[in-house]
């Protein structure tokens, strides 16, 4: 993995203004929340077919490289763009920055957070998006394939044999094609997914809340539910969140303030954005996070 001064070297070749753009604008928006900022971006949507662009144990690597020498007590703004990855990864990079943070942590979707993206959103106090920002269904995938939809395709397969036995050979081609003790880990990432939901919802955004066992479960049931929202790539928008009762902040309505040209927050973020998106088209970056002093790291393609 290189260093962040050979990355930085790398993208020397995109335009130097992309860069300077980011980094100002980090600092910018440091000055808005006077808190720590991690930004932690993946070229998913520039580059979908690269291996490394999902949340991977390599990552925690990153955070701790962004949050070194970080004045701990000021908590963390995280920009957030992913499109998911490894559960047990996810757990694991959380669990450190909700320690590392004492659960002092807002979450920020300039545009879109995915699966265990969205997981990692829902651990955070206060979830911050735009009108145009989605997060997305929690219910978790394995091998490419929907658990849920893995389950649901059995139960159907079970009762059509037993209502119509000469089906039997039809179901017995497609569930040949399952790997033995795949129906048996789907079931248990299912349980999984949401008890890991659940337990960060309570442990930090619903900690104070009175009827916060209600508005738990009525989250993690929408999100992580098959039949609900009909498909993973589905695209949850900030008025269906707020209305399961979710703590998201709109984004247009934040910091108003102007700061060195920066008419609002609103305007900084998505200046960050679109930097940290033309930073991933024009570079061999696959996944970088860095700070509001510019530190962090990066996997780039064929390193």
């Amino acid at each position: 993995m290189p260093s962040w001064d050979e990355v930085n070297q790398e993208i020397a070749n995109t335009p130097s203004a992309i860069v300077t753009v980011r980094n100002k604008y980090l600092r910018i928006m440091n000055q808005y929340t006077e808190r720590n900022i991690i930004a932690y971006y993946s070229a998913f949507l520039q580059k979908p077919d690269k291996k490394p662009i999902s949340i991977s144990d390599d990552d925690k690597n990153f955070f701790m490289q962004a949050v070194y020498g970080l004045d701990k007590s000021k908590g963390l703004d995280l920009i957030l763009h992913t499109p998911g990855g490894n559960l047990a990864a996810t757990e694991s990079i959380v669990e450190y920055i909700k320690k590392i943070f004492c659960n002092d942590i807002r979450v920020f979707i300039p545009q879109i957070a995915m699966s265990a993206g969205t997981m990692m959103a829902l651990s955070a106090k206060e979830i911050i998006m735009g009108k145009h920002s989605n997060l997305g269904p929690i219910d978790p995938q394995l091998g490419g394939m929907s658990c849920a939809g893995i389950i649901e395709e059995f139960e159907t397969a079970k009762e059509d044999i037993k209502n119509n036995p000469e089906s039997v050979y039809l179901w017995r081609l497609i569930i040949s094609q399952y790997p033995p003790t795949f129906l048996g880990d789907c079931k248990k990432a299912i349980v999984w997914a949401k008890e890991m939901v659940k337990l960060w919802l309570e442990d930090n955004m619903f900690a104070t809340s009175p009827n916060k066992d209600e508005c738990v479960k009525n989250i993690v049931e929408f999100l992580s539910s098959h039949s609900e929202t009909y498909s993973h790539q589905k695209h949850i928008h900030i008025d269906k969140l707020q209305e399961l009762g979710l703590k998201v902040t709109a984004l247009e309505n934040l910091d108003s303030r102007e700061i060195e040209g920066c008419k609002d927050l609103q305007d900084c973020v998505l200046t960050l954005h679109h930097a940290y998106m033309q930073t991933l088209a024009n570079s061999n970056i696959l996944k970088i996070i860095e700070n509001q002093f510019c530190r962090g790291m990066a996997i780039t393609s064929g390193k």
